[in-house]
């Protein structure tokens, strides 16, 4: 026990296998030879001397706890409830076991039970910071902000040295579209713990949501994020360089599940030509459903990270030895893994599709995009990658197949017209508020209608409303609606709005997809970096570039202007659909084949690359 108290864990476990052969019926030498084989995490091992120990002492809530743990790190989720419920059954009292409940609770998207486990460990103790603190993470996943703010004061309140209460007030003010409050919480936690990258990741994702943030700005802070995460010594890998063979590639993202990045993505696997490419996923989040069994069905190779620490993602990575790895969120993910590589995992890495943005790192060699969205050398001397514009757009969409029909312009029947935006709320600025106020001071009678995660909340109404007020906009003139439980009730709801107003400067990207699909036209507000140009190159792809302005004073005059003629709102909506399917967007082959090229590019380049031989192994 001294060794292991000291942290000298394989001392340790060489006395603990001693009195294993001397006692084998002894708990102790299995047990805490199974919580230092955790805390390596070795957790083959661990559940393999933790089984022991419970056979030996099965009303230990302690080694039923770590068990748990540990199955669930090897994604045995069945298994590890059954072990932290037996945690509980035994210590019902314990209120680290129930927290523990919460978490395998959690993993297995069974929110609602871990919620009551989070209420279960308060009561237990109501000055336990670490417990609010996690409370509060799990009612932010489940979209219940306001309350995990509040749990994250409590933490607070509990103990005011708890520091990482700060990361969580942060997220959940975030959540709350309170950004500018949230980036304050971000810099004093980032003040106590430089080194926590998940914050500094998430903080770089708000800063893009706030008026008045130069590019200079954002691009000195994401170069600080590289600079922070640092980059070790390169590992020599083995792939060899042979320009023409086939390539392992593959690509790590949280959302290989129902979400919008599925919608992107999915396309441009399904037809990449796997005479070219072998394919390995790896997905990053607890949830898994049926778009995930999907991915799978397209994988050579499949692996689940979450809750993984990033030394065990590197060496399931190294073990793969992808010739190119791709990173599909960015500083945009539930946890960063960004750091991972700046390890340098791969030959090639590239960044495309979930961040907006450089990810800062110098180990990222390249970000896939397009010469709309990043134009030009202004463009290249804010991105720390190589820019390869690899198609006309940087995206390819597949609408749901319960995609319901195009209806007619709501104006016909409602006898005005309904602006909407379905973006995330976090995008609307103070300023945005005002130039929609000015459409719809220009047109009269005209409502707005926003649609989110989190609207379906009194504050967060209430909030939007307080800002409309000063611009005289009543409560007749504004209507909010939440979350959607289904694609087809969500693209439903564009059957209610005549013309989209897209947000300015984070432009939306999925819903500016979902609105064309649905026949509504999408007036965006251009802007100088890519954040602000995806609109234009959405809007270009759909065959309607005058849609994409380059002032404040064109977006009102495009918005008038449509919402004048019924007629013409009416013959958009009927063919709308006919223009996505002639242009890149939908064009899933081809948008395929254009992304294989790029990748098949930067391997011949790295192929000919005289430092080539820094990672390649002798």
């Amino acid at each position: 026990m001294t060794h292991h108290r000291a942290g000298r864990l394989n001392e340790a476990v060489g006395l603990y296998r001693r009195l294993q052969a001397r006692a084998p019926r002894h708990f102790d030498g299995w047990n805490l030879a199974g919580l230092a084989a955790y805390q390596q995490q070795q957790m083959d091992e661990a559940v393999r001397l933790l089984t022991k120990a419970q056979a030996l002492n099965p009303r230990h809530a302690g080694c039923a706890m770590h068990c748990g743990l540990a199955l669930a790190a090897l994604r045995r989720l069945p298994e590890a409830e059954a072990h932290l419920r037996r945690a509980v059954a035994t210590d019902p009292q314990c209120a680290e076991a129930w927290e523990n409940l919460a978490y395998g609770l959690k993993l297995r998207d069974h929110l609602s039970e871990a919620i009551a486990c989070h209420e279960k460990v308060a009561l237990l103790n109501p000055n336990y910071a670490r417990g609010w603190y996690n409370f509060g993470l799990t009612l932010s996943f489940a979209g219940r902000s306001d309350e995990a703010l509040r749990c994250h004061e409590r933490a607070l309140e509990a103990d005011p040295r708890f520091v990482t209460a700060r990361f969580g007030r942060a997220q959940a003010l975030k959540q709350l579209n309170r950004t500018a409050e949230a980036v304050a919480d971000y810099d004093l936690y980032l003040a106590a713990e430089p080194q926590a990258h998940e914050a500094r990741s998430s903080r770089l994702l708000a800063l893009h949501s706030l008026a008045g943030v130069t590019r200079e700005q954002l691009y000195a802070d994401h170069v600080a994020f590289g600079v922070a995460v640092g980059q070790p010594p390169p590992q020599p890998l083995r792939n060899s360089p042979e320009p023409g063979r086939k390539l392992r590639v593959a690509l790590l993202s949280p959302d290989f599940r129902e979400h919008s990045c599925a919608y992107f993505i999915e396309p441009i696997l399904r037809h990449l030509d796997r005479r070219d490419f072998e394919l390995f996923l790896y997905h990053d989040h607890f949830r898994e459903d049926a778009v995930t069994a999907r991915f799978r069905a397209l994988a050579d190779g499949w692996r689940n990270f979450v809750g993984q620490p990033d030394d065990a993602v590197e060496a399931a990575i190294r073990t793969d030895a992808p010739d190119i790895l791709v990173d599909l969120a960015g500083h945009s993910g539930m946890t960063s893994r960004l750091p991972l590589f700046a390890r340098r995992l791969a030959p090639v890495q590239v960044t495309y599709l979930g961040y907006p943005d450089t990810t800062g790192l110098p180990a990222m060699d390249y970000r896939l995009t397009d010469a709309i969205a990043d134009p030009g050398e202004d463009a290249d001397r804010f991105a720390t990658e190589r820019l390869v514009r690899f198609a006309p757009t940087a995206w390819c969409y597949a609408p749901p197949a319960d995609s319901p029909a195009v209806a007619p312009a709501p104006c016909r029947q409602r006898g005005h017209v309904t602006f909407g935006c379905f973006n995330n709320p976090a995008k609307i600025t103070d300023a945005m508020i005002a130039l929609w106020a000015r459409v719809l001071h220009a047109v009269p009678h005209a409502r707005i209608r926003l649609k989110g995660a989190g609207l379906e909340q009194a504050a967060q109404r209430a909030g939007f409303a307080a800002r409309f007020a000063p611009h005289g906009l009543g409560a007749d003139r504004w209507e909010f609606s939440g979350w959607t439980a289904t694609n087809a009730e969500h693209l439903a709801c564009y059957r209610e709005v005549d013309i989209a107003l897209d947000t300015a400067p984070y432009n939306g990207t999925t819903t500016t997809c979902e609105a064309l699909w649905m026949g509504v036209p999408v007036i965006s507000l251009k802007g100088d970096r890519h954040v602000a140009r995806v609109g234009a190159s959405l809007l270009a792809a759909a065959g309607h570039p005058e849609w994409a302005v380059a002032t404040a004073d064109t977006y009102v005059e495009r918005a008038v202007a449509l919402a004048a003629d019924p007629g013409r709102l009416d013959e958009i909506r009927q063919k709308l659909r006919e223009d996505l399917r002639g242009g890149p967007l939908l064009d899933h082959a081809g948008q395929a084949r254009a992304f294989g090229e790029a990748l098949r590019a930067t391997w011949t380049a790295w192929c000919g690359r005289e430092n080539r031989a820094t990672f390649a192994a002798a």
